[in-house]
């Protein structure tokens, strides 16, 4: 099957060479491309595509901000942030906002294809050196996973649940995508965190990127 890609970024040289790049794959077909993140909605709309490519900064609506109005309208199309910054707090802001990758703009083609695969599976991707920037900019919490031990595995229901964590759901946010009850929800999360061997949702997260979870 060939997965409908949209790509936003606000560079039209970056843009036509991401393309032209794809255009090499028989997996993927570029489907709609825009200049900034207010596109994107009327794109997810109009083309209906199955993976959304999306740069942080441009103007008028940045990368981050454009996730957010998808959500807000309920359009779940999953987006992987393609970018040149590898800043920790980005990184945290753009899978809170409801990403489901985050890569920079050096990734090679095999691993761009991979990557779009996985997301349009229901997967998370994070490149591994953004994976490490993010953790050594939080030396506390990486202090913290080092004396840990190997975490128990998750079932596949918690795995769903954590992923919709990463992406800043709250517990009645979840209950509803799910059509599961609050408490049962809440009893995923807790055992989520219990098996990860950590205190709250953010560090579930953290710990979940570094092991490969997520």
């Amino acid at each position: 099957m060939t997965i409908k890609v949209a790509l936003i970024d606000d560079q039209t040289l970056v843009r036509s060479g991401i393309c032209s790049l794809l255009k090499l794959s028989d997996r993927v077909v570029v489907v709609a491309e825009g200049d900034n993140g207010e596109k994107a909605k009327e794109i997810a709309e109009g083309k209906s595509p199955d993976v959304f490519l999306m740069d942080i900064q441009m103007p008028r609506m940045n990368g981050i901000e454009a996730i957010k109005s998808l959500r807000e309208a309920d359009i779940t199309i999953p987006v992987i942030i393609l970018t040149t910054f590898d800043d920790h707090e980005l990184v945290l802001q753009g899978l809170q906002a409801g990403a489901q990758g985050y890569l920079l703009k050096d990734v090679s083609l095999d691993n761009l294809i991979a990557a779009i695969e996985a997301v349009h599976k229901g997967e998370t991707i994070v490149q591994p050196s953004i994976t490490d920037t993010l953790l050594r900019g939080l030396p506390s919490q990486k202090g913290e996973f080092d004396s840990l031990p190997a975490p128990e595995a998750l079932t596949p229901k918690e795995t769903e649940v954590l992923r919709m964590v990463a992406s800043d759901y709250s517990n009645k946010e979840i209950s509803g995508a799910l059509h599961k009850s609050e408490g049962t929800v809440k009893n995923h999360v807790s055992n989520v965190l219990a098996k990860l061997g950590v205190r709250d949702r953010t560090r579930a997260v953290l710990r979940a990127l570094e092991i490969g979870i997520l």
